[in-house]
């Protein structure tokens, strides 16, 4: 009989933990998406330190969020979009995610949406992509600088990338796009510019260009955004 015992009451233990949930406390967090943070032009990944912060107040980790750097004189289409195609695989890599959420400002919205729209890994690599102040249909105030700059020819309205970004479904792919837009930005020009088609379009209010990235209320759309 004891020895009846020595097995029975184990099997009946492994049984029941099987077929009982895990107390609420002990179950894992399912992981999270890595975001990747595109900036805008002429910036660095320190323009991010507040939607960092708020992140981590919610719960993502440091090995979950990640800053692209990158030249911003460049081209959008012929260098940039492929060091973010290579940055993006490098995160999947290293984090065993299959896919992104993509994080932009201004310029970076360009660097991105290419990457998206064209890059073959693209629409399968990104679930969420939001771009704060994006000149998606171009900026006039880039003129001011196209005659030198690559990166400001491909802002301005008309140029060869915005067409291309044009072309055919502005939010192609099953990925979810999110955009934020102020009617007092003086970067650009038309407001706009930035809503597209069968994205997400939020209104932030009377905020300059700049202000969108430590603005709480747009911090608090974006979070609640990547959590759809």
């Amino acid at each position: 009989m004891s020895r009846l015992r020595v097995w029975i009451v184990p099997l009946c233990a492994a049984v029941v933990s099987v077929l009982l949930p895990a107390p609420a406390g002990a179950r894992e967090a399912a992981p999270r998406i890595p975001v990747v943070f595109v900036h805008g032009y002429n910036a660095d990944p320190g323009v991010w330190g507040g939607l960092r912060e708020d992140l981590r107040a919610d719960g993502y980790g440091d090995g979950e969020l990640f800053f692209f750097g990158y030249d911003t004189h460049r081209s959008v289409n012929e260098v940039l979009s492929g060091e973010l195609a290579a940055y993006v695989a490098d995160v999947k890599r290293r984090t065993g995610a299959s896919r992104v959420d993509l994080v932009a400002h201004s310029f970076g919205s360009l660097v991105s949406r290419w990457y998206v729209k064209f890059d073959a890994a693209g629409p399968s690599s990104v679930a969420h992509w939001i771009s704060l102040a994006g000149p998606n249909h171009g900026t006039s105030t880039a003129w001011a600088c196209a005659l030198w700059d690559q990166a400001c020819r491909d802002m301005t309205p008309g140029s060869y990338v915005q067409k291309r970004l044009a072309e055919g479904d502005e939010t192609p792919g099953a990925v979810r796009y999110a955009t934020w837009w102020s009617n007092c930005d003086e970067v650009i020009n038309p407001d706009g510019s930035v809503p597209l088609a069968g994205a997400e379009n939020n209104a932030a209010g009377c905020l300059d260009h700049n202000a969108l990235l430590g603005d709480d209320g747009v911090s608090g759309g974006v979070r609640a955004f990547l959590r759809t």
